[in-house]
C-alpha cells in the first residue's frame, strides 16, 4: 500500500507532539481505522488474471463494516457507495492493502472512507488503485441507535469530518438532483446521425441471473452484505459489456447508488442488466436487483439499482472504439438518453467534486445541471482552508487577530473576531450580501443576479479600483450558505467565482476573481459569536493581501471593526426574507 501523504506525515508528527495520550515512539492511530492485506490468488482473478472487481468491492465493503462496527459497537448495513473510480487493475500474486476509517458519525449513519492499493511484492511497487466513501447504518434489534460523535485530531480528520457533513447533504438531494436533471435538460443525443453499419441491438446485450442467498453471503443478522450484492452485480453487468465489444471489458466506474432496502438469507435475487449506451471508448451498463421470498411470489422488491462504466483495453493498456449501440424503442431509447445524461452529470461531479482546489480555474461556469456540485466545491472548499492546522497568528489589533497560512502554491488569510450577537443572527444578517456596501468599503455595489435557491444566490459586486489600478473591479460570485449539521458546527457562508453568460466581461470594469473565500460563525455562548472571515488570495489580490499582513496598511482591521459595528447595530432588524434560510 502506499504511505501516508505527506501531509498525513505532517499531520501525524504534529499529534504526536501535542498528544499526551499516545507512549513515547508510538505514531497516532485513528481508534476506528481497519487494514485489511489480502493476497490476489487465481480463484479471485478474471479470465486475464486480474483481481475481479467484484471480489475487490466485497474486500472493500468488509472492511468498511468492520471500521463502522468498531465505532458503533453493533452491526451495520450498507446503506450507499459514493462514485468510485478505478485507476489500476490488480495482479495475480499482488496484495491488495486496504485502510477503511469513520470520517464522521451522524445520528444512526456513518461516512467511512476506504483507500484501496496494491504491492508487488518482488519490485516493492505500490500504487493507488481507488478511494471510496460509504455509508453505514446501526442498527440494533431492541433499541434505538444513537452514535457517539468522531472526535478529530489530525488535519486530514479535521477536513474529512468537516467536508463529511456537505458529501450527506449532497447525497440525502441525489436522486431529486437526478431526476431534476434528466427533467430539464435538453438531452442531445445523436441516433439518426450514427453510422449504423456497424451497431449492436441493445437487446442483445441483455443478461438475467437469480442467486439465492445462502448464510455465508449475509452478516449475522441474516442481511445480505452489501458487498456481496455488488459482486453479484458487477458480475452480469461485465457479462453484458462483454456481449456487446465480444472481448474482455474492464470496469472503470460505479456510479453513486443506494440499498433501498435489505435482503436476508434465503430471499432469491433476480440481477438483470443491459448496456444503455456507448460513448465511442466506454459505455454504460444498468443493473437493477429484485428480491422475492418464494417462488409462488408475483411481488418482488426493488433492492437496489447502479451504473457502470466499462472500457476494452488493447495489448497497450489503451482503450478501444466500441460498436454503437441499438436501442429498443420505447423504454430502450429512454435509458439511451438518459445515459447520455449521466455522463454529463457524472463528468460535472468527477471534475467539480473529486478535483483538488488547486486544479481548478479560478472562475467556472455556471450551469443548472451542476449547482448542486458547485455549491458542494464552494462550501466543502472552505471548510478545507479552515481545517487546516498550519494557521499563524500575525498580529492582534483592537481584539481583531489576522491569521496568515503559506503553502506551496497559495497564501490566505484569515481575521477572527469575538462580537456580542446571537450566531444565527451575524449568519443572516451577513448572508445577505446586498447590505454589505454598508460597511465593506471594498464593495460600491451588489446586485442579487439569481436566487438559485434557499442556500445558494448568485451576485454581482462591483468594487472601487485597488492600489494603482484605473479601473473598478467586478466580480460575479456565487454564495453559499449552510446551518450547523450539528452541535460545534459553525454557519457558514461560501463564496467563489463564478462564469455567467449574461454577466460577461466589459470594458468599464477588470474581471476580478475569488477561488475560495466566506464566513465562519461559532456560537460561544448567549449573545456571543465568533466571526472569522476567510480568503485565500488570487494573483490580482496578493499585492493588497500582503501589504495588510506586513503591517504596511490597516484596512483589514478597519473594513472587520466595520463589519463588527453593523452587526451590533443591526441585531435586531433582520430582512424578513432572510428568516427562511
Amino acid at each position: 500500500m502506499n504511505g501516508p501523504s505527506r501531509s498525513a506525515r505532517k499531520s501525524a508528527s504534529r499529534a504526536d507532539k501535542d498528544g499526551g495520550a499516545m507512549a513515547a515512539g508510538e505514531g497516532y492511530r485513528n481508534p476506528t481505522e481497519v487494514q485489511m492485506s489480502q493476497l490476489v490468488l487465481p480463484c479471485h482473478t478474471n479470465q486475464r488474471g486480474e483481481l475481479s472487481v467484484g471480489q475487490l468491492l466485497k474486500w472493500i465493503d468488509t472492511a468498511a463494516c468492520l471500521s463502522a462496527e468498531r465505532h458503533a459497537g453493533c452491526p451495520c448495513v450498507t446503506a450507499s457507495m459514493d462514485d468510485i473510480y478505478f485507476e489500476h487493475t490488480i495482479s495475480v500474486g499482488q496484495v491488495v492493502n486496504i485502510k477503511a476509517k469513520v470520517n464522521r458519525a451522524f445520528n444512526s449513519s456513518m461516512e467511512v472512507g476506504i483507500q484501496v492499493a496494491s504491492e508487488d511484492l518482488c519490485s516493492e511497487k505500490q500504487w493507488s488503485v481507488c478511494k471510496a466513501l460509504a455509508t453505514f447504518v446501526a442498527h440494533r434489534e431492541l433499541s434505538r441507535v444513537k452514535l457517539k460523535p468522531i472526535t478529530p485530531r489530525t488535519e486530514e480528520e479535521k477536513t474529512e469530518h468537516s467536508v463529511a457533513a456537505e458529501r450527506r447533504r449532497m447525497r440525502l438531494v441525489y436522486a431529486d438532483t437526478i431526476k431534476d436533471l434528466l427533467a430539464n435538460c435538453v438531452i442531445q443525443d445523436d441516433l439518426e446521425s450514427r453510422d449504423c453499419s456497424h451497431t449492436v441491438p441493445a437487446e442483445k446485450t441483455r443478461v438475467e441471473s437469480v442467486e439465492l442467498v445462502l448464510p455465508p453471503h449475509a452478516n449475522h443478522q441474516g442481511n445480505t452484505f452489501g458487498g456481496q450484492i455488488m459482486a453479484w452485480m458487477e458480475n452480469v453487468a461485465t457479462i453484458a459489456a462483454s456481449r456487446l465489444c465480444r472481448a474482455h471489458p474492464t470496469l472503470k466506474a460505479i456510479e453513486m447508488f443506494h440499498f433501498r432496502g435489505p435482503s436476508q438469507v434465503g430471499d432469491r435475487l433476480v440481477l438483470k442488466a443491459i448496456v444503455n449506451n456507448t460513448f465511442k471508448h466506454s459505455m454504460e451498463v444498468g443493473v437493477c436487483v429484485e428480491a422475492y421470498r418464494q417462488e409462488a411470489e408475483t411481488h418482488r422488491r426493488h433492492i437496489n439499482s447502479a451504473f457502470m462504466t466499462f472500457v476494452v483495453l488493447d495489448a497497450d493498456d489503451q482503450p478501444q472504439t466500441l460498436p454503437w449501440i441499438r436501442p429498443q424503442p420505447g423504454d430502450g431509447e429512454r435509458r439511451y438518453r438518459e445515459a447520455s445524461a449521466r455522463k454529463k452529470i457524472r463528468l460535472d461531479r468527477k471534475y467539480i467534486v473529486s478535483c483538488k482546489q488547486a486544479e481548478m480555474p479560478l472562475s467556472v461556469p455556471w450551469d443548472p445541471s451542476n449547482q448542486v456540485y458547485l455549491s458542494y466545491n464552494n462550501v466543502s472548499s472552505l471548510k478545507m482552508l479552515v481545517a487546516k492546522d498550519d494557521w499563524v497568528l500575525s498580529s492582534e489589533t483592537n481584539q481583531i487577530r489576522l491569521y496568515t497560512l503559506e503553502e506551496d502554491k497559495f497564501l490566505a488569510f484569515h481575521l477572527e473576531m469575538l462580537v456580542h450577537v446571537d450566531a444565527t443572527q451575524a449568519f443572516l444578517l451577513l448572508s445577505d450580501l446586498c447590505r454589505r456596501p454598508e460597511w465593506d468599503k471594498h464593495c460600491r455595489s451588489v446586485e442579487l443576479v439569481q436566487q438559485v435557491d434557499e442556500d445558494d444566490a448568485i451576485y454581482h459586486i462591483i468594487s472601487p479600483a485597488l492600489g494603482g489600478d484605473t479601473k473598478p473591479q467586478d466580480f460575479v460570485v456565487l454564495a453559499s450558505r449552510r446551518k450547523p449539521c450539528d452541535n460545534g458546527d459553525p454557519y457558514v457562508i461560501a463564496l467563489r467565482s463564478v462564469t455567467l453568460p449574461t454577466h460577461r466581461e466589459t470594458p468599464e470594469y477588470r474581471r476580478g476573481e475569488t477561488i475560495c473565500s466566506g464566513f465562519c460563525f461559532w456560537r460561544e455562548g448567549d449573545q456571543l459569536t465568533k466571526v472569522s472571515y476567510y480568503n485565500q488570495a488570487t494573483p490580482g489580490f496578493l499585492n493588497y493581501v500582503t501589504t495588510n499582513v506586513a503591517g504596511l496598511s490597516s484596512e483589514f482591521y478597519t473594513t472587520f471593526k466595520a463589519c463588527e459595528q453593523f452587526l451590533l447595530d443591526n441585531r435586531n432588524d433582520l430582512a424578513p426574507s432572510l428568516q427562511t434560510l
